[in-house]
């Protein structure tokens, strides 16, 4: 016997969250094979089994917290799952003889529910068994087995009924701990829903960023002008040479960059009482999923070409939601860039994705009046421009310069080949 642990997840993971056993109990296993899906702070990874044998017991269950180091199963190294096995004639014989005097001694109605139960459920059972769970009133066609022939033992049934008798007792217990007192006072119907690991662990973070840091948050205004008619012109030619499309992504993410190694605290973080000025632009984008904000990295991207970039960007959004992300992709971030104007977000103040001291919010495009410097009044696409960062280390008028050199770099989109 051998037991199965939780392994190592990652330097800043200790624990995870059970979400789905991919076996059961009494299932043979091979070595490589996945038995469970562990939910963590950042990603759901799968727990494969480093040896074949049999699953002989789980000892954790879907939704418990586990912990790097700790039995959730033990498996039967070498062993095998029950095979069918063939009654002796004389075995069977008996236990057809025993069901015909029980039978006789049963009311007839009994009789033929048995004869129905029969012919209705296409499950193996004995006719001990079937006999078995029609006095407990319980239907076969539910019953869960782990002989891989699909025969139902006497044992299962057991099994099946103790479930159903212990699953009425948690439905009483479900409404007590989902009932709130002053929506019973209000009459006002409401529904209560248990935070994932994933977004509780969002929740602390972001407090947490916000108590340690002193965060500030500056703004300004970039015209789009001209890199929309970039994106126009080259459109076609960029896809059919990338096979991507051109997005603002990748603009943003090279003026980041080049703004970033004009100013480098913002690409730094504080440790203890030291900064640490990082030399390298690994930059996270953030993606709304499904369970909740992530921030995959793109990494070395002042190295990368714009292809290169929205290639990635659409790589990394597309793990993220299908929940596919791994911990590499998502550590490790030296600067951070949101993007709420997908959403229509017109304008808002970007929290910090600590240890990191800066992130860059872009927002919604909107066609404004604008006056140029010749005085005359045109339509321009603009855009505001929010950028957050822990003063502690950044001081103002450094944020500010720092959000201005963007603003130059999309302005005039050329400067980004001469910063790169």
């Amino acid at each position: 016997m051998k037991e199965i642990k939780v392994p190592e997840l990652a330097e800043s993971i200790t624990e995870g969250t059970i979400a789905n056993w991919m076996k059961a109990a009494g299932d043979s296993v091979e070595e490589g094979e996945i038995l469970l899906e562990l939910e963590t702070d950042k990603v759901n990874l799968e727990i494969n089994a480093e040896e074949s044998g049999v699953l002989k017991e789980i000892v954790k269950q879907e939704g418990d917290t586990v912990e790097v180091g700790e039995t959730i199963a033990i498996l039967d190294v070498g062993g095998q799952a029950s095979e069918k096995k063939e009654e002796p004639k004389e075995e069977k014989k008996e236990e057809v003889k025993k069901e015909e005097s029980d039978s006789k001694k049963e009311p007839k109605e009994e009789t033929s529910s048995d004869t129905e139960e029969e012919s209705h459920s296409s499950r193996i059972a004995s006719p001990a068994v079937r006999k078995l769970a029609r006095e407990k009133g319980i239907d076969l066609d539910e019953v869960r087995t782990a002989d891989p022939s699909g025969r139902i033992t006497v044992e299962d049934v057991n099994n099946y009924r103790e479930g159903k008798e212990a699953a009425p007792a948690k439905k009483a217990e479900q409404p007590k701990a989902a009932t709130d007192p002053k929506t019973e006072e209000n009459g006002r119907p409401a529904e209560r829903v248990r935070m994932t690991r994933r977004r509780q662990t969002i929740a602390n973070r972001l407090v947490q960023a916000q108590h340690e840091a002193a965060m500030l948050t500056t703004f300004n205004e970039v015209d789009l002008t001209r890199v929309m008619e970039i994106r126009k012109r080259r459109k076609e030619a960029f896809k059919e040479q990338h096979e991507v499309n051109l997005g603002f992504m990748s603009f943003f993410a090279k003026a980041a960059t080049a703004a970033l190694k004009a100013y480098p605290r913002l690409n730094a973080e504080i440790q203890g009482q030291e900064m640490l000025l990082k030399k390298y632009y690994d930059i996270g984008i953030a993606v709304s999923a499904q369970e909740g904000l992530v921030v995959p990295v793109v990494r070395d991207a002042d190295k990368l070409s714009f292809g290169e970039i929205e290639k990635e960007i659409v790589r990394l959004a597309g793990k993220a939601r299908n929940n596919t992300l791994t911990l590499d992709e998502l550590q490790g971030g030296s600067f951070t860039i949101t993007n709420g104007g997908v959403f229509g977000s017109l304008l808002s103040t970007p929290i910090l994705n600590a240890p990191q001291v800066g992130i860059l919010g872009m927002h919604k495009i909107q066609q404004r009046p604008i006056t140029l410097e010749d005085g005359s009044i045109e339509s321009r696409p603009m855009m505001y421009l929010a950028l957050s960062y822990d003063h502690r280390i950044v001081d103002g008028a450094e944020a500010v310069s720092f959000l201005v050199k963007i603003k130059q770099l999309l302005e005039d989109p050329e400067l980004l080949m001469l910063e790169g």
